[in-house]
């Protein structure tokens, strides 16, 4: 498995393909990134088209088992982040 690319990496390569300095990537980078964390805090959600869908989800009350000592315990109701991978990125990793 290759590493995952880094910040670094990812705003070099978002400004040779937008044609574009780094520090402009890196602002671009930075505002979609907030515009996400806003939308799916606030329990929207966002379509990256071709990438996949981010979404919040909330998970009930529930009884867990600490596996260090078996004890069962009542966990809170808690919101997860979930993202829903889009067709065209399977068929393009599998194709």
């Amino acid at each position: 498995m290759a590493k995952p690319m880094t910040k670094t990496q990812l705003v070099a390569a978002l400004a040779e393909e937008m044609g574009a300095d780094k520090k402009t990537a890196s602002t671009a980078l930075e505002a979609i990134t907030g515009i996400i964390t806003k939308e799916v805090a606030d329990g929207g959600a966002v379509t990256l088209p071709g990438v996949g869908k981010i979404y919040c989800r909330e998970r009930p009350e529930r009884m867990v088992r600490n596996p260090a000592t078996g004890e069962q315990f009542k966990k809170e109701a808690d919101k997860v982040v979930k993202m829903t991978i889009a067709k065209a990125l399977k068929d393009s990793v599998n194709g």
